[in-house]
């Protein structure tokens, strides 16, 4: 089947896969069609049919952080959280996936309903709160990809960790956390984010003031230089942060260092929605925006680092 043929199958399913989807709550939508996903990867043939449907076109491998890239296309984390759908994620042809947030204990997170869709603005809120099965059943399951991309001889998708605290954990303890949770993983993963951004763990952005992130951040690195490889450490940042504490962050980046910051992750404003999703915003109630409307200011923050680092 031809790359032309294959798009054009795939832009005729596309809107009655969707249609059905959205007769679903999103969560459960997430859920079910990520098992359908796996169901069909769990056969040799319809593996092979999904990886030549959404072939990445051309040639575009890259090394970052000396890890080998086999495209740039990646997902962030909240979308697997457990490493749960790596082939599957795979043949849909991600260049990369990043797992998590992981947290030391498994954790149900927020209450139901969590997550929300406003169509209107190609955008969704959500208030997971770290939901996840704990860092010891996610590195058995690391630990099971790894075996099996040893062995395929193909392509290896780079897989990141993202890591977090448990919620009951006191902000004053959190680097212990993080800590466990990199020391656990620190062998199963490709490269590691530290999670102190997201709205939906009460006090966790509190950690992104200097004086927590060099402590927290120290010990993380302390341990990964005295390791036979160490990985890179990514710090992933809230889109609401002030120029001044953005050059407290470039200037965290130097000293302790880092490899890399993530920008940005979702954002508690409301301004740039249409009426519509703002009347489901308000029905929705509080969580982190992600999508269209944040696109403007995570791309302020990127420029913004990118022309103060150094």
């Amino acid at each position: 089947m031809s790359w032309i043929h294959q798009d054009y199958l795939c832009r005729m399913l596309y809107p009655l896969i969707r249609s059905l989807l959205f007769t679903l709550p999103p969560e459960q939508a997430h859920h079910v069609s990520m098992r359908w996903l796996s169901a069909a990867c769990s056969l040799e043939a319809g593996e092979q049919l999904i990886t030549r449907c959404f072939r990445f076109p051309g040639e575009a491998r890259k090394t970052v952080f000396g890890l080998p890239f086999r495209n740039p296309v990646g997902l962030g984390a909240g979308f697997d959280k457990n490493a749960g759908y790596l082939p599957a994620l795979k043949a849909l042809g991600f260049g990369f996936v990043e797992i998590g947030t992981v947290t030391p204990l498994a954790q149900a997170g927020n209450d139901r309903p969590r997550l929300f869709r406003l169509p209107a603005d190609e955008a969704l809120i959500n208030r997971m709160g770290f939901n996840n099965d704990g860092m010891d059943a996610i590195k058995r399951r690391l630990a099971n990809w790894n075996d099996r991309e040893s062995s395929t001889g193909d392509t290896r998708m780079i897989v990141g960790g993202n890591i977090g605290k448990n919620k009951v954990t006191a902000n004053e303890d959190a680097w212990k956390d993080y800590l466990l949770v990199f020391r656990q993983l620190h062998a199963e993963a490709d490269y590691f984010v530290v999670n102190v951004s997201s709205p939906n763990t009460p006090g966790l952005r509190a950690l992104q003031d200097k004086e927590s992130l060099v402590k927290l951040c120290g010990n993380l690195q302390e341990y990964n230089q005295g390791q036979q490889q160490p990985q890179p450490l990514l710090l992933k940042i809230a889109p609401e942060l002030t120029n001044g504490q953005l050059d407290d962050i470039l200037e965290l980046t130097a000293e302790i260092p880092l490899n890399g910051l993530v920008a940005t992750n979702t954002t508690i404003e409301r301004n740039n929605l249409s009426a519509a999703s703002q009347l489901k915003s308000q029905q929705a109630g509080a969580g982190g925006l992600r999508g269209a409307p944040l696109r403007r200011r995570s791309v302020e923050v990127l420029q913004y680092l990118k022309k103060h680092i150094h």
